[in-house]
């Protein structure tokens, strides 16, 4: 139920339970993947990839036959979890070309979610050696195989080409980025109509959750949203940059949303800034009239995006960034950094801002392993510069947001897809 309606197929594949060892141990003699050491959800990825590739194969069957016109197949599997559709459709269907996108390395995040710093010794890592001291053997076993095995491997940014050379030992074929569908974006005057019942419905469930009704109908209304990753996410340096603005002498209020499900954090309330968690998936339904959550109620993430003034995505492992192109695509400023795939191809593709605030609609901060002190103040100083600007100033940031934005959908960057398909039909 998205636009274009796209066929999906639901595949059953506890029937392959029984056979488990056996597809191992074919995985391993025919594509050197090493699932001895196995454990959690390696299971059932390796049998569902298994299964879907028995589904294609079936399909490919079946369509050959019905068509007297030669016809090119491609199978495009996404992530670690579909590797063995390719090992499948390599061994058991090989007219069918295969396609292996990585959005992100096992390896590369679990080295960034385990406080390792990635990025200074980057040189250094081996991808062998950190999936045995990680315990992410098969894993990334068969995200690597998968990867050399493919007709065409692909990823999603320049960030994470240089992690798939470096801890996969291979250059993928090109870089996929992920688009945006602006479909989901409304138009006209449904827009401003959702914009302004956001807004007051953010303010209400704010005032509610602090318990204070003075909070300004002209507050600046600031979020971050994303997975439970406390430091991947950039969770971490945007709450302390909150804590920080908070100390300052600020002309008006901000109101900062932390829309991280299952983050449980107390509300944080100094002077003019106020930080509110909000840990739970929208949207909220059958609430209470009485409920805190009652503002909110019947309200999509993208229906609350509207009603923001600007958003902050500080991560320190990003492969794209959905969330901030998901920002300016609902025409909502937002701050990232240069360790986001989508911050570095906004670095190239947003046009300076002609104002006395020189801001862009994507500020990019500049991210390492060891410069927190330095994205916390460029936090602070984004916010800072945006709470002065007068509406001109914000209508000319939301234009250029918007048109940002239209450089990011699928239809600009389906191309690159078309150029793997391409590639793996040549191979």
């Amino acid at each position: 139920m998205v636009p274009g309606n796209p066929i999906a197929v639901l595949i059953d594949f506890q029937q392959l339970r029984i056979q488990t060892n056996d597809i191992y141990a074919w995985a391993w003699n025919n594509f050197q993947v090493q699932s001895h050491a196995a454990y959690g959800d390696y299971e059932d990825s390796a049998l569902f990839g298994y299964a879907v590739g028995q589904v294609m194969e079936s399909l490919y069957n079946h369509l050959t036959k019905q068509t007297k016109t030669p016809l090119r197949f491609i199978a495009h599997a996404n992530e670690w979890q579909t590797a063995f559709t390719v090992f499948y459709m390599r061994h058991f269907c090989p007219s069918v070309r295969t396609v292996f996108t990585t959005h992100a390395t096992g390896i590369g995040r679990s080295i960034a979610g385990n406080g390792k710093p990635l990025y200074d010794y980057f040189e250094g890592y081996n991808g062998d050696q950190m999936a045995a001291e990680l315990n992410m053997v098969s894993k990334h076993s068969a995200e690597k195989q998968a990867a050399h095995y493919a007709h065409c491997f692909t990823t999603v940014s320049e960030l994470t080409a240089r992690e798939c050379k470096q801890l996969l030992d291979k250059q993928p074929d090109i870089v996929t980025p992920n688009g945006f569908e602006l479909d989901f974006v409304p138009k006209g005057k449904d827009f401003n109509i959702i914009k302004q019942h956001s807004r007051e419905s953010l303010l209400l469930f704010a005032q509610k959750q602090i318990h204070d009704t003075t909070i300004s109908q002209d507050a600046l209304l600031v979020a971050i949203a994303g997975r439970l990753e406390w430091k991947n996410k950039g969770i971490d340096v945007f709450v302390e940059a909150m804590q920080r603005l908070a100390q300052e002498n600020l002309n008006r209020q901000v109101v900062a949303f932390v829309l991280i499900p299952y983050l449980q954090q107390p509300n944080i309330r100094v002077g003019n800034v106020n930080v509110i968690f909000a840990p739970y998936y929208f949207p909220l339904r059958n609430i209470n009239d009485n409920d805190i959550l009652q503002p909110l109620q019947d309200l999509s993430y993208y229906d609350l995006l509207i009603g923001m003034d600007m958003t902050v995505f500080p991560s320190y492992y990003e492969p794209w960034g959905y969330t901030p192109m998901e920002s300016i695509a609902f025409h909502v400023p937002t701050v990232t950094t240069d360790l986001s795939g989508f911050g570095v191809w906004a670095n190239h593709n947003q046009s300076a801002q002609v104002s006395t605030s020189n801001l862009l609609p994507v500020t990019v901060i500049h991210r390492t392993d060891s410069n927190s002190e330095e994205v916390i103040y460029e936090i602070i100083k984004a916010i800072r510069t945006y709470s002065t600007l007068g509406a001109k100033e914000i209508n000319g940031l939301k234009k250029q947001a918007e048109r940002l934005s239209l450089k990011s959908t699928w239809k600009q960057f389906f191309d690159y897809y078309n150029k793997a398909y391409s590639i793996a039909l040549q191979k």
